[in-house]
Formats: C-alpha cells, sequence, structure tokens
C-alpha cells in the first residue's frame, strides 16, 4: 500500500480516469481529481474517502485553457501538495474531417490531448526525481500504433505522440526512479463514445474487442510500476498492434480505410450523397 504518496489523475469524472482514480484510492493513494464536472468529481471523491480512507482532492479544470496546467500544479504546490503519480487520462474525440470544423475546435483539441500532459509532466517531473520516485501514465490507444483513418483526423496522431513522447521520456529518466508507460487500450466501455456521437456505430463491433476501464486502468498501473514503456491492454489488441506492425503501410492503409467506413461518423457531404 502506498504511504503519503499522492496521484493526479485528469479527466477522472468518469471512464478509464474515474477507473484510475477507484484504482489508486484502493492501493492506498491519496489522490487530486480534476475533470470540468465538479458536482461529479464531487460525488466520486466523497466515495472514495469514505471506502478507502485516502484524502480525495477535487480541483475542477477545463484543460482546454492555456494556463491550465500551470494553475493547476500552483494551486497544488500553494497547499503543500506533490505529486508522485501522474496520469494523463482528459481526452475526446472531433468528429469528421480536418476541414470540417472550426480552427479553435482542433486547437483545443491539440492542447487538451498533447499540450496539456506534456505541460504537466514537465512541472512535476523535478519534484518526483527529487524525491526518487515517480510514475507517469499517458492513457494513448491502439489508434497510436495503427495506421490512419479518414475522420476523427487528429485522434490517432495524438495518441502516438503520445506514445513517442512516453518512450523518450522513459529513456530519459531510466536511473531517477521515475517509470512513464504509454498505455494504449482498444475499445474501452466509457462515454468517449457517447460524447463524440458514435455509440450507435460502435455498438457493432463484436464483444470480444471491448474491455472494461477498471481492468484497462489496473493493468496500467500494474505496468508503470514493472516499467513496462508501451502497454497495450488486451491479447486481441496485441495481435492487431503486431499484425499492421508486419504489414506493408499500403495494404495496411487500406484495411483501416475499410474499416473506418463502417464505423466513423460520416461527415455532413457523405451523409448526403
Amino acid at each position: 500500500m502506498a504511504s503519503n504518496r499522492r496521484a493526479l489523475v485528469t479527466g477522472a469524472s468518469a471512464g478509464i480516469g474515474e477507473a484510475f482514480a477507484r484504482e489508486l484510492a484502493r492501493r492506498g493513494f491519496d489522490v487530486v481529481l480534476t475533470a470540468r464536472r465538479t458536482d461529479r468529481l464531487e460525488a466520486i471523491a466523497a466515495e472514495l474517502r469514505e471506502r478507502h480512507a485516502v484524502e480525495a482532492i477535487v480541483a475542477p479544470l477545463d484543460l482546454a485553457r492555456p494556463d491550465g496546467p500551470e494553475a493547476l500544479v500552483a494551486a497544488l504546490e500553494s497547499q503543500g501538495l506533490h505529486i508522485d503519480v501522474l496520469v494523463n487520462n482528459a481526452g475526446y474525440g472531433v468528429t469528421g474531417y480536418l476541414d470540417d470544423q472550426p480552427w479553435d475546435t482542433h486547437a483545443a483539441f491539440i492542447q487538451v490531448m498533447m499540450t496539456a500532459p506534456t505541460e504537466l509532466a514537465w512541472r512535476l517531473l523535478p519534484g518526483m526525481k527529487a524525491r526518487g520516485y515517480g510514475r507517469i501514465v499517458n492513457v494513448a490507444s491502439l489508434a497510436g500504433l495503427v495506421p490512419g483513418s479518414a475522420g476523427h483526423t487528429l485522434y490517432g496522431a495524438s495518441k502516438a505522440y503520445l506514445i513517442r513522447f512516453s518512450q523518450s521520456l522513459a529513456l530519459e529518466n531510466a536511473s531517477t526512479g521515475v517509470h512513464v508507460t504509454a498505455l494504449c487500450p482498444g475499445f474501452t466501455y466509457s462515454e468517449f463514445h457517447d460524447v463524440n456521437g458514435a455509440r450507435p456505430l460502435v455498438s457493432k463491433m463484436p464483444k470480444y474487442l471491448w474491455m472494461d476501464a477498471a481492468t484497462v486502468a489496473r493493468q496500467g498501473l500494474d505496468a508503470v510500476e514493472k516499467g513496462e514503456v508501451v502497454y497495450v491492454n488486451g491479447r486481441v489488441n496485441r495481435f492487431i498492434k503486431a499484425l499492421f506492425k508486419l504489414l506493408p503501410d499500403r495494404l495496411g492503409l487500406k484495411m483501416t480505410e475499410r474499416q473506418g467506413r463502417r464505423f466513423r461518423v460520416r461527415r455532413a457531404q457523405e451523409s448526403a450523397s
């Protein structure tokens, strides 16, 4: 069990983030929960305090704010709260093709999915190194390990970034006591597909492709503790990763395009045709 160690979980109000918060509290970590939905965070925090007797702090924040990570870390430091475990989980998807959305939508997406996790790691890493202990889990995706497809243009790209970022950060801190893991789940039961409007489509996916959020979180914490730099959840997802690694790029792109036409939310031009 953890002793006087604290974890920060972004996107902690639902899905994989909530599962991480629960699993960390079960393991004895105090937790700081951040997301936009204050009421949901408060309910989770109250449950964790009662069930696991840990300190659970609610820090509502929209990471789309460029000053968000700095403000969050400054607020924690002003209270004398150090962070030993960082779970960069906050994320969402933007439907359609790149030019279907205004630039502000994409800029906010890049801020949440790439800039914020990078900045949080940068701000919290010195303290972890000074204490000789730190764990950083960047929740990426199987989408970052397979060829891109049309639609959700920046999603796979952002996850591929998190994977490469995690690899470099892990190498840079191999002798510091700080472990870094890129966690790569596939389809996971959560609110993610409800928020981006893809639920009716992804519900057609075979059940064997799906995992529950609690299992994903538990495996992620086990992986970072063991020092696994990239961890793909589930045998099926590991098989998919290996398959695309062996395929020529041209064939891989054709396969993802064929599947993408079945399960993506279509742009207006396609729906009207």
